[in-house]
């Protein structure tokens, strides 16, 4: 991985269909600058989120995971960011045991509105790839 800049940095963002995904596309309306490094995967809420598919992304050649949580604004469970944040736990027990940086996996509630917040994530997310 070239240190000097995001050449070769690959992130997956899991961004949810109603809440994350409107931020992600406010960014991109109100052309908010982050890495093209960062690759999006829609799902319908992100306590559905398996710690497999976690895996697999870094076995795919992701350099990191941010998975863009409902938080209490999700349509499916008032324990959204608890079940999601049970899911990281997981998986980082998992990426220890196989000693990778438990850094790669990262999680934040994004709402509807946050686009700032969201680019300001990846913005920090790659350069601890790209330092």
């Amino acid at each position: 991985m070239d240190k000097g800049n995001n050449s070769g940095v690959k992130i997956l963002v899991f961004s949810t269909e109603k809440i994350s995904d409107p931020a992600i596309d406010l960014a991109g309306l109100l052309k908010m600058h982050y890495p093209p490094v960062v690759y999006t995967m829609i799902v319908p809420c992100s306590s559905a989120i398996k710690p497999r598919w976690i895996m697999r992304a870094f076995e795919k050649g992701f350099d990191g995971v941010f998975i863009a949580a409902d938080g209490t604004d999700c349509p499916f469970s008032e324990k959204c960011t608890e079940n999601t944040s049970e899911i990281v736990a997981k998986t980082h027990a998992i990426m220890k045991e196989k000693g990778m940086d438990a850094a790669r996996l990262k999680m934040a509630a994004i709402c509807s509105v946050c686009a700032e917040p969201f680019v300001k994530h990846m913005n920090t997310f790659v350069n601890y790839f790209s330092n």
